[in-house]
């Protein structure tokens, strides 16, 4: 009994222990937020946090919310005792849509083939609060010191006019933006619209208000009125990253940011849309509103019956090219006359569009004889002069020299009006077809006995002796496990740099590839699980495969630089040469390694 006693007492003791060592390996995946109870005009900062990394995460819908940032990934190591200390967390910054009570309802995650969820929390929406104006709060720095303008060329114009809209962010010199993103497109309903490219954005200086500002200009587009009246252009609208000052400092005595996002939106602009004058206007007015030349011309003027030509009707200059129909050709009935083929050579720019627009005629005479072409008129309103211009071309005669005579002697004849006129024979009908041709006998050959032959007799024969050569490659290469795991790093190395190139300039999205590339490239070339092992244990590893000194505290210092970029500011030239480096210490580690 006191045997049992001892034991029983022993037991109690060590159930700690084993409470503390399962804990230690539970998994855990939670739903954090900033605060249960918020304004209408405040922001809901939503975490959902694990201690092991999974795949599939679906966030749920947040309904009753706008998503203005995120998801944001953040991942972080730490060792204490000789224990690795894991956490990744998504996070979404949300807007509410209106006042009420809302759920944030669950996420889901797959940890090693189980499906883990988060519980649901319950979210009380009020009224817009007071918010104090505070010059480190993010909306008082959105509010005083950032500033999405629409300026437009023209609010006035006629229908049809071309006029400009450009977007520029203005942000004073004391704020800072680390990122942005497009959340919704300015809408351009009842206009035709066409956007300009803008290479590359690049920091302007320039004023707003008076008062001196740095700015960029996001977009650029040419707008054409299609209706009279009053025209609203949708504004764009932009999330934020704000850099957000603290009284806090780093180990070199830089001020430290913290980030806030924050959306803004552009000034509506409304647009009085005039319409053109009725004074004055044309009866075969299309449309067209600019400054333009007109003119009709013919690829030769002297042909015989059944040679054809190409009578061009085109015009050019600056306006609203694509927005009008040319005027059609009128022809004499005994000119046979195809469906014109329609050209543009036209270049769009914040002036409007400039080039040229032509219709192509061919033109088949069926006799002999001098058939007039009449003038072609074109019309456009001329924006200068506020007045309609009408331009005219030339007459235009064909001359037929040889080719059935038409019964009419003066050659007077109808224009083409889609009204067949009777075709009148005369003595020559026949003059055009060929009596002389080149026949040639058809010959046949027989297929036994040829190249072809005895090539596709031969072929199958030579493919054997490579197919069994290709199968016995692939089967060294499938055996292969190092090799095969060394091309995999490669190409997960590869892969991860090109979007840690692509995030540059972004510095959190930068630094969590650049992570990714270090440490699935060890984890490919040194068959190891790097995320359970320390800087110590790394280079240990790295010199046992006989690396040299310099190359691995290059590889260390990448992976703390990964992990400072989380807590620092880093410029857009530290990331390129973070980038650089990495790319060369693994080409050198590859180089050297046994």
């Amino acid at each position: 009994m006191k045997l049992l006693k001892h034991i029983f007492i022993l037991l109690l003791a060590l159930a700690p222990v084993f409470a503390i060592a399962q804990d230690e390996e539970a998994i855990s995946f939670v739903a954090k937020v900033s605060k249960k109870k918020l304004g209408l005009n405040e922001r809901l900062r939503v975490d959902f946090e694990m201690n092991k990394d999974g795949d599939n995460f679906q966030s749920p819908n947040f309904e009753g919310f706008t998503v203005v940032g995120g998801p944001n990934q953040s991942v972080s190591h730490s060792w204490f005792n000789g224990k690795r200390n894991f956490s990744k967390t998504y996070s979404y910054f949300l807007a509410p849509k209106q006042m009420g009570t809302f759920t944030i309802n669950q996420a889901t995650i797959e940890i090693d083939g189980t499906v883990y969820k988060t519980s649901p929390i319950t979210i009380k929406v009020t009224k817009a609060i007071d918010i104090p104006e505070n010059p480190n709060d993010p909306d008082y720095i959105l509010k005083e010191n950032i500033h999405l303008v629409a300026e437009v060329s023209k609010t006035n114009p006629y229908l049809n006019e071309p006029i400009t809209v450009v977007y520029k962010l203005y942000v004073a010199p004391k704020a800072g933006i680390s990122n942005f993103r497009e959340t919704e497109s300015p809408k351009f309903n009842g206009f035709w619209s066409q956007n300009i490219d803008i290479k590359g954005i690049r920091p302007q200086n320039g004023t707003y208000d008076g008062e001196e500002y740095r700015y960029v200009v996001l977009r650029k587009a040419v707008l054409f009125p299609q209706k009279t009246g009053k025209l609203e252009i949708e504004p764009l609208s932009l999330d934020l990253t704000i850099d957000v000052p603290t009284n806090q400092r780093d180990i070199f005595g830089r001020r430290i940011n913290n980030q806030a996002h924050r959306t803004i939106t552009a000034n509506t602009r409304t647009i009085n849309v005039k319409p053109l004058p009725q004074q004055g206007k044309p009866v075969d007015f299309t449309g067209a509103v600019g400054e333009f030349d007109f003119n009709v011309t013919a690829t030769k003027t002297e042909l015989n019956a059944t040679e054809a030509l190409q009578a061009k009707i085109e015009v050019s200059g600056k306006g609203n090219l694509k927005l009008f129909e040319l005027p059609g050709l009128k022809t004499p009935s005994a000119l046979e006359v195809y469906d014109p083929e329609h050209e543009e050579n036209i270049r769009t720019n914040l002036a409007g569009m400039q080039g040229k627009i032509s219709d192509s005629y061919t033109i088949v005479p069926q006799y002999k004889g001098k058939f007039p072409i009449p003038p072609v008129t074109f019309s456009y309103f001329d924006l200068k002069t506020e007045t309609y211009k009408v331009l005219s071309s030339k007459d235009i005669v064909i001359n037929v020299l040889e080719g059935p005579v038409y019964a009419d002697a003066d050659n007077n004849l109808p224009t083409n009006n889609n009204q067949k006129q009777a075709v009148v024979l005369n003595d020559n009908q026949f003059a055009f077809i060929k009596t002389k041709t080149n026949l040639k006998p058809i010959q046949q050959e027989t297929f036994f006995n040829t190249t072809a032959f005895w090539m596709s007799l031969i072929t199958p024969l030579l493919a054997i002796p490579l197919a069994l050569l290709y199968r016995r490659k692939r089967d060294q290469r499938s055996a292969d496990v190092v090799g095969n795991r060394l091309r995999k790093a490669d190409r997960l190395a590869k892969k991860y740099l090109s979007e840690a190139k692509k995030a540059l300039g972004q510095k959190e999205a930068f630094y969590i590839a650049l992570e990714k590339v270090l440490h699935n490239y060890l984890k490919g070339r040194l068959n190891i699980e790097t995320t359970d092992l320390s800087k110590e244990k790394i280079s240990l590893l790295l010199e046992q495969k006989q690396v040299d000194n310099n190359t691995i505290k290059d590889f260390l210092k990448l992976l703390e630089n990964c992990e400072l970029a989380r807590y620092t500011p880093m410029t857009q030239v530290a990331m390129e040469q973070d980038y650089n480096k990495a790319s060369s210490t693994i080409s050198n580690i590859d180089k050297q390694i046994r």
